[in-house]
């Protein structure tokens, strides 16, 4: 009975994952999600926020004070001009800005182009709207933008939906990559829809909003969210900002899916927003130093890989240890070694195009991905 646009999709990776992990007891460094709540000072802005009121449904757009935050942000980190009103539209979480953004934006058969491999919300929600992906490959092991690719993706497509920092591979896009897809965007007049939600989570290089780029603040959405930023994944707090005619679309199609809600986290992140760095400094270099746990055990237990820029994860390359089919080694794994990661091919069309690639989560305290570590190396020898 599903519907035929959606029933390519089946149930996600995650939940298989999940449902595997609790099974088999199993350390989960799959699921990109911390294990440790964000400031307690943030949580304590809830339950003000609770007390004086704040829990009815908010405005449509978001309420102002929160918008207001998003807009202060845009100017004071990157020089970009937002209209606080009709230029800022809260969602719940990136994921929910993301479907509106497809819905509001694209028409029945346009084609937009994609990154492969991609979070998977993106293939879903474009084929919601009817519309169709053009993929450009990303291939291990540094995971390099191939702007070729993405310049003879473009005649005739109607948007570039672009991640960076990337999930799952951790790239980070350089200036010279995005002034080349600016100018790309530019020529054939596309539609820009960027997800940004690992902009405060870059350990290496620096996070430059395609906004910013010449040519591009007219014609590009801007997707963030305060789950990633601030550790709250649980609070579904996402935005998009950007010139009035996008984010117009968005709120459009946004006021039929959830319409609004979560006052009192409204309230508290735009406090928290206007501290930003305070915030999320201690967080940066906590996920560093995850990621550099991670990778140095994945090495020892037998893993290849490249180090990620920013986010969450680590793809590491599974093949030396036996991986034909990462997904039936994401099985076996739980199973041998008590450990769950996700395979990265559930994020490609092209499975084969990831070979034996399999995403950990370094978003867990210390002594989570050392127990992991421990159980990978055990397996390994």
């Amino acid at each position: 009975m599903i519907a035929s646009r959606l029933a390519p999709f089946g149930t996600t990776i995650f939940t298989e994952m999940s449902a595997l992990a609790q099974r088999t007891d199993a350390v989960n460094l799959g699921q990109g999600f911390p294990d440790t709540d964000g400031p307690r000072e943030i949580i304590d802005a809830v339950t003000a926020a609770m007390g004086a009121g704040a829990n009815q449904y908010a405005p449509l757009p978001g309420v102002p004070e929160l918008r207001t935050a998003i807009a202060e942000h845009q100017h004071r980190h990157y020089d970009l001009d937002v209209d606080p009103d009709d230029g800022v539209q809260v969602t719940f979480g990136a994921t929910e800005a993301i479907a509106a953004a497809m819905l509001g934006l694209l028409e029945p058969g346009d084609e937009v182009v994609v990154l492969e491999p991609f979070y998977d919300s993106y293939a879903a929600t474009i084929a919601m709207a009817g519309a169709r992906r053009r993929l450009v490959t990303l291939h291990a092991p540094d995971f390099a933008v191939d702007v070729d690719a993405i310049a003879a993706a473009a005649p005739g497509a109607r948007m570039l939906l672009l991640n960076s920092p990337h999930n799952p591979t951790g790239r980070v896009l350089t200036r010279a990559e995005l002034e080349s897809i600016a100018r790309t965007c530019v020529q054939h007049d596309l539609i820009v829809v960027t997800d940004e939600v690992y902009e405060h989570l870059v350990f290496d290089g620096e996070h430059i909003p395609l906004a910013t780029l010449p040519g591009m603040s007219d014609r590009t959405l801007t997707i963030s969210s305060a789950g990633k930023t601030f550790s709250f994944t649980g609070w579904k707090i996402g935005w998009c900002s950007g010139p009035v005619e996008l984010v117009s679309a968005v709120r459009s199609a946004k006021q039929f899916l959830s319409f609004a809600g979560g006052t009192p986290f409204q309230h508290a992140i735009a406090g928290a927003l206007r501290d930003v760095e305070r915030h999320t400094a201690p967080l940066r270099e906590s996920l560093r130093a995850g990621r550099d746990r991670l990778c140095d055990g994945l090495r020892e237990a037998g893993f290849q890989l490249s180090v990620p820029a920013g986010g969450y994860f680590v793809n590491a390359d599974a093949s030396a240890l036996g991986a034909s089919d990462a997904r039936e080694f994401c099985r076996e794994l739980a199973e041998r070694a008590g450990v769950v990661a996700i395979p990265t091919s559930a994020f490609y069309d092209d499975a084969e195009a990831a070979g034996g690639l399999v995403r950990f989560t370094f978003c867990k305290r210390p002594e989570v991905i050392d127990e992991g570590v421990r159980r990978l190396i055990a397996m390994s020898r």
